[in-house]
């Protein structure tokens, strides 16, 4: 008589582990968040939002039953197609689509008599080709792995830099956007839901375009000649309110809308769009909002930088300044553009999972991703130390932001982000 009864993820992209099938309720598999078993829509666009459904049935013996619960795709038992429900027996194989997420059904019985396997049956210390070559047995799963593609993109920037020795200009990009792009998947790692690179590269690029365009003159002109936002002339003094007030207007509020507007064009899009395209576009949770903010974050900081404060350094102290200025200004990014952008991500994402709060929201997170901006620049005025106490708490905002969007998340039990320190 079965005791306890398990699904097992077959190594299918985006799951891992396994799932405990009660005797006393079923279990539901699809991708909408109601779902017990809940698969990420960017990984398993075929599978739809309730897909099938594993019932137990207590006569005459305890036993589980499939169903599909009219899927688009269909679900597979064993490599045929499902019709209507069907008993699961122990090492069956379940598909949801014909080659789409993959589980097996497995039992384990009350009563079951220990075995022991003998060291001739399977001998660990055979020696087979797979083993000498590793590569041929596990390469499938590299791309799949956080140290992979890291490391790939390490050796290319390498190469690029011996082949760019003695051009200041493309070292100096190829080093800001090496940076900027380990900084942003630092953040990615932390945030652990998966975004299309596409999208978040669309986004940091749009923004980019933005500060291109005659729409960034438009800010200027409301947020520093109608509004009081006026950066300090050479000579002039300023109290540290009124130069707090300057940067908050001129600077927070300024830049923190202009970057926000890729995200909010990517909602609206994305809503009039069929599943999958709008979840992978869209903002529907506070998650979204964050990985989106901080990829506008990096085009604004990377046009910024490159474009602005590091031909200026080496054009006034030299090329060696321009280079450090590079490496401090895209580093620090994580607790500057990329802190602000991402808490106001953080509350756009908000409003979306909570409508009824949403303009409460919007204004809290603009206001507060403002102010951090503002502080900091006010620090760099006044004294350099104390932008190191308006960095750490700038990046303590978006750090809390992110673990409470985790909370927060529809799909956290799909969510990969790693634990720096387990609980005893």
């Amino acid at each position: 008589m079965p005791d306890r009864g398990y699904l097992r993820s077959t190594h299918t992209v985006g799951i891992g582990g396994e799932w405990e099938l009660p005797l006393d309720r079923e279990v539901t598999i699809g991708r909408d968040p109601s779902c017990n078993l809940v698969l990420d829509s960017h990984n398993h666009g075929m599978v739809s939002r309730r897909h099938a459904v594993i019932r137990p049935r207590t006569t005459p013996n305890p036993h589980w039953e499939l169903c599909d619960l009219d899927s688009a795709n269909g679900t597979y038992l064993n490599g045929q197609q499902l019709r209507g429900s069907q008993v699961l027996q122990p090492g069956d194989t379940i598909a949801l689509g014909q080659n789409g997420a993959e589980f097996r059904f497995e039992v384990v019985f009350a009563s079951a008599p220990t075995v022991v396997h003998s060291p001739v049956v399977a001998d660990p210390v055979t020696v087979t080709f797979t083993k000498l070559f590793p590569i041929l047995s596990t390469g499938g799963e590299l791309t799949h792995k956080a140290y992979f593609i890291p490391a790939i993109i390490t050796v290319g920037f390498v190469a690029v830099m011996f082949a760019t020795v003695g051009n200041p200009e493309i070292f100096n990009r190829a080093i800001g956007f090496y940076i900027a792009g380990m900084a942003y998947y630092f953040v990615y790692q932390l945030c652990g839901k998966r975004k299309p690179w596409w999208v978040l590269f669309l986004t940091g690029y749009a923004t980019v375009l933005l500060l291109l365009s005659p729409v960034l003159n438009g800010f200027i002109y409301v947020f520093r000649e109608i509004l009081p936002g006026q950066f300090p002339s050479p000579g002039e003094s300023l109290n540290l309110v009124e130069l707090t007030i300057r940067m908050f207007f001129g600077a927070g509020l300024l830049e923190e809308l202009l970057k926000a507007v890729p995200l909010f064009v990517l909602y609206f899009i994305a809503r009039g769009l069929p599943s999958p395209w709008r979840d992978r576009l869209g903002i529907w949770e506070p998650l979204d909002g964050i990985l989106l903010g901080t990829a506008s974050a990096v085009g604004f900081t990377l046009l910024e930088t490159l474009g602005q404060y590091v031909p200026n350094a080496i054009q006034n102290l030299g090329g060696e300044a321009g280079l450090q200025l590079l490496i401090a200004r895209i580093l620090g990014s994580v607790a500057g553009h990329m802190a602000y952008s991402g808490y106001f991500g953080y509350a756009i994402g908000l409003s979306v999972l909570i409508p009824s709060k949403r303009w409460r929201t919007l204004g809290v997170g603009l206001l507060t991703a403002a102010g951090l901006h503002a502080l900091w620049n006010t620090a760099g005025f006044l004294d350099t130390g104390l932008l190191v106490v308006v960095g750490v708490i700038s990046y303590a905002f978006l750090a809390a932001a992110i673990l409470k969007a985790r909370a927060l998340s529809p799909t956290r039990s799909q969510n990969f982000a790693t634990r720096l320190f387990e609980r005893n």
